[in-house]
């Protein structure tokens, strides 16, 4: 076991706090106080002119590197603190 943070749920270490992620979704600051009931993974609204950014950086205060946090940009933005996970569906 590595030194640091205990495995997540899933059994993932060291998630947090790496880059900024990328998301598939676009950003609509008042998207989720329109559904209408609760949702497990919504996946945004269809459109848009920003992305949505999740979890902050090795550059960001440690109060903001959570998944939950959530920022928006133009996804043509490039920087040395953002970046992407691939995942795939089982």
């Amino acid at each position: 076991d590595a030194p640091g943070f205990a495995p997540n749920r899933y059994g993932l270490r060291h998630m947090a706090g790496n880059v900024w992620q990328w998301g598939a979704d676009w950003y609509d600051k008042d998207y989720y106080g329109t559904l209408r009931e609760r949702t497990r993974d919504p996946k945004g609204p269809a459109s848009g002119s920003f992305r949505i950014l999740r979890g902050g950086s090795w550059y960001d205060a440690a109060d903001i590197l959570r998944s939950a946090d959530r920022g928006s940009l133009d996804p043509d933005v490039r920087d040395y603190d953002f970046g992407f996970r691939a995942a795939r569906t089982l």
